[in-house]
């Protein structure tokens, strides 16, 4: 369907101010603003901006009045144990599938147990391609994978970030009692 000549809006803006042309007010209110973090930061004013990390840590993280995470915080990735303390993963692809940065790779397997028909033989996890936005975490149906509320996460190698199903499990051990399940 072609676009006839009443479908068109001609927008036309207002012509710019003498002020406004020379930009000098605008520059004026940048450097105003420049001046007011550069007074606050050397004169210790309200508030800090600058962490001095590791030494300190933040604490102001989103907390709920019981001392538990608030379900909106995204951290490092997890995967859960069952009550056997055997993987909850039942490698049904659907966490690889809903992940919009593609870190997730899994590789399933016949499982060795009655209940289930599937498990991980491999599950690798790149945390510097993830986007940490929870649709892994949504996707699962039995709740295998969870975003757990460390944030300091160091690696000093690519490698290093891509965690395999070991390191998932570790990180789980780590933090049960942090967050639960």
């Amino acid at each position: 369907m072609p676009i006839t000549d009443d479908q068109i809006i001609e927008i036309k803006p207002e012509p710019m101010r003498r002020s406004e042309s020379t930009f000098l007010p605008e520059v004026f209110k940048g450097l105003g603003t420049t001046l007011k973090h550069l007074v606050t930061s050397i004169g210790g004013g309200k508030r800090q901006r600058t962490m001095q990390y590791p030494e300190e840590r933040r604490e102001d993280l989103p907390i709920e009045d019981g001392g538990m995470f608030k379900d909106n915080f995204r951290g490092v990735h997890r995967l859960n144990r069952d009550e056997d303390g055997r993987v909850k993963c039942v490698a049904c692809f659907m966490c690889q599938t809903a992940c919009p940065a593609h870190c997730i790779h899994i590789e399933g397997e016949e499982s060795p147990w009655d209940d289930r028909e599937k498990y991980p033989k491999k599950f690798d996890l790149d945390e510097l391609r993830c986007i940490y936005c929870g649709m892994c975490e949504e996707a699962c149906p039995v709740d295998a994978i969870e975003l757990t509320p460390v944030y300091d996460l160091v690696g000093l190698t690519r490698q290093e970030m891509i965690f395999d199903k070991e390191k998932l499990l570790a990180v789980y051990d780590e933090t049960v009692k942090d967050k639960p399940m």
